[in-house]
């Protein structure tokens, strides 16, 4: 079993995982008012002194790249970047629908995020026969009239009005998805954007 440090500051919640061996510590907050780079740190102080590990002791470190927060996700991955620089260790980037997918039941399905003004981000996948989750619909942004369309299972994190539709609690989806795809390890990482911010969008429109 791997020694990590994983967090997802990518909306209005955080959460921290740190795993030391088979021993884990989950550290959630439902809302934190968007007071990430304040709370973070802190956070992550607590996780680690109740399992006893040091930074220096990880394998490697996890953060939620997007879509969602766009501040959120810029914190989350310069905290990760920190450590994986004064330590030398590897980095894990984990999308916002690894969370969900790594959570989900059916064979084929499609996770959805809320981005607000009545538009979602979705992407499609498949289990394969090695239980492998493969991205059948790459990540794009849509319209609620678009999703309802989709013909698959939904999953999310929100109370989200369509058909066939599952609330994942998101407190429990980040360690299944970090630990399903620790073969992804890599010296950098980066934030997905499936659009643009809306200051780009303001910058654009004038």
């Amino acid at each position: 079993m791997s020694n990590f440090i994983a967090i997802d500051t990518s909306s209005r919640y955080l959460t921290v995982v740190a795993q030391k061996g088979k021993r884990f510590v989950l550290r959630h907050l439902p809302e934190c008012a968007m007071q990430h780079s304040v709370i973070l740190m802190d956070e992550i102080d607590k996780a680690l002194d109740e399992l006893s590990l040091t930074p220096a002791e990880c394998d490697f470190f996890a953060a939620v790249v997007g879509p969602g927060s766009f501040t959120g996700i810029r914190i989350g991955i310069a905290a990760v970047k920190g450590f994986a620089l004064a330590t030398g260790k590897k980095l894990l980037a984990i999308t916002s629908f690894d969370l969900l997918a790594y959570n989900a039941v059916d064979e084929k399905f499609c996770a959805v995020i809320d981005a607000g003004r009545g538009s979602y981000y979705a992407c499609g996948y498949a289990v394969g026969a090695d239980g492998n989750k493969t991205v059948i619909m790459p990540p794009c942004y849509l319209s609620g009239a678009d999703v309802s369309a989709l013909k698959m299972p939904l999953y999310g994190f929100e109370a989200l009005p369509f058909k066939g539709y599952t609330k994942t609690d998101v407190k429990n989806c980040l360690r299944p998805a970090v630990c399903a795809n620790q073969a992804c390890l890599a010296d950098e990482i980066f934030a997905l954007y499936v659009r643009k911010s809306q200051a780009e969008e303001n910058r654009n429109a004038t």
